[in-house]
């Protein structure tokens, strides 16, 4: 597909989206430091008020890839319009949310509509940048990515010092602005006939809704319902004339152990955005506000280094970024397990080690994904690689939410010397482990030819 529109019109198209992103992630990391506030007001336990996260995970991802699907069959713009307006309808709802399912029905909606960014980020610099500068355009919105995260708790915590939480609803709306500018910039692809395949999608969605309910219930029928659901979809897919999830993407084993890699990787990295404002409430009493000014050192120093792991990309290969982000994740984990308990202010620096990792590994690895796609596989390659993302995301919420309701009891992490932190300091000690072996496994398997198997299908 040939780029779209003229160069100037591409670098403000970007920068708009870039924008978007940052409204976009804000809607994610505000609600974060105030779930311990929900949870409170309705009488909920953590598991329950998780799925103000998992809910929002869980459509957010499915909802990338029928989006990046429209994308075939109908203009980006279209798409834009319909996606940022729902999410408004959903914000409102929230805002005058009286009962916890009002509070859902909002993130619900609001998750429906805002899916269509993430498509729309993996769509542009595809169709409106060449490949050379396709690294560049993914940088920039990579970047948007982490200033929301680290405008989001501030946000957060001023408004919940001033008014009531609902009113973080309100602040995401601000996507509405860009939609004139969206609707100038893009220009009017040609669209070609696409069939979605909405019965794949629909097993697909059964199979992750009974899933997550699975986890966060532990009911054996639920498993099993996911179960039959995912077999559903696998057959589908191997008949259906245009698949909802190409089959054949899977043979490429360089895309496969990467997809697997970024999987493992967000679904330990959503520790740190979920868990630690459950810690800073639980263990070391914070108000909200003071949470969320907790978060921000990390944040911030995430979106200052953003473009940072994207030269050392350039400069020294996306395994060496690969290497510092897992040292820098190690590190944080390990911190955390032993001081779980410890100063608040102990935490929020601790947190800046594992913010800029994740940064530096998100960036390194969807780079290297995107290039071991062939161009007209890129966008369900990526679509798909945002999906399983924040599902794992979402599962992992869930078992987090568990591992603290019923972790508290039992304190084996002879390192960590402080009461009432065990739950937090077990869970902390796990993702160490995990996240050493993930680092063993990535060596292993590419680093001893000093270039990963992935980047080599880059120079094919």
């Amino acid at each position: 597909m040939k780029n779209a529109g003229s160069s100037e019109a591409n670098e403000k198209l970007i920068r708009i989206l870039a924008f978007t992103m940052i409204l976009s992630s804000m809607g994610v990391t505000m609600f974060n430091i105030v779930l311990p506030e929900i949870k409170d007001e309705f009488g909920l336990s953590v598991t329950q008020v998780s799925w103000v996260s998992t809910a929002y995970a869980l459509i957010y991802a499915i909802g990338a890839v029928i989006y990046g699907k429209l994308a075939d069959a109908f203009q980006l713009k279209k798409l834009l319009t319909f996606g940022l307006i729902l999410f408004c309808l959903g914000s409102l709802t929230g805002l005058s949310a009286q009962a916890y399912w009002m509070v859902l029905l909002g993130r619900v909606l609001q998750s429906a509509g805002a899916s269509v960014v993430p498509a729309a980020a993996m769509i542009i610099p595809v169709r409106h940048f060449p490949a050379e500068r396709r690294g560049y355009a993914l940088g920039i919105t990579a970047t948007g990515l982490a200033i929301g995260g680290a405008i989001g708790p501030v946000v957060s915590a001023l408004l919940v010092t001033l008014v009531d939480w609902r009113w973080l609803f309100c602040i995401p709306m601000l996507m509405l602005f860009t939609l004139p500018f969206y609707r100038k910039y893009l220009s009017d692809e040609p669209i070609r006939a696409v069939r979605i395949d909405w019965l794949g999608g629909g097993a697909l969605g059964i199979t992750v809704t009974l899933l997550l309910l699975g986890v966060t219930y532990g009911r054996w029928e639920l498993y099993l319902g996911s179960l039959i659901g995912f077999l559903l979809f696998l057959w589908r897919i191997r008949l259906a004339p245009q698949p909802f999830v190409d089959p054949r993407l899977f043979r490429n084993r360089s895309y496969s152990l990467g997809l697997l890699l970024a999987v493992l990787v967000m679904g330990i990295g959503y520790a740190l955005p979920f868990l630690t404002p459950q810690l800073l409430a639980d263990v070391n009493r914070l108000p909200a506000g003071w949470i969320g000014f907790a978060m921000v050192p990390g944040a911030v120093a995430s979106a200052i280094l953003g473009r940072k792991g994207g030269k050392l990309a350039d400069a020294k290969g996306n395994s060496f970024v690969i290497y510092v982000a897992s040292l820098l994740l190690i590190s944080c984990f390990a911190l955390i397990s032993v001081a779980s308990g410890a100063a608040a202010g102990w935490i929020a620096a601790i947190l800046i080690l594992g913010n800029v990792g994740q940064m530096f590994m998100q960036l390194a690895l969807s780079n290297t994904i995107s290039r071991t796609l062939p161009k007209e596989q890129t966008g369900v390659g990526m679509g798909l690689l945002s999906m399983l993302g924040f599902l794992s995301g979402a599962v992992s919420t869930s078992l987090y939410g568990n591992a603290v309701d019923h972790g508290s009891a039992s304190h084996w992490n002879p390192l960590n010397p402080f009461e009432g932190s065990a739950a937090f300091a077990n869970i902390y000690l796990i993702l160490t482990l995990l996240h050493i072996g993930i680092l063993l496994f990535y060596y292993f398997c590419f680093g001893r030819v000093g270039r990963s198997r992935m980047e080599e299908s880059i120079s094919r």
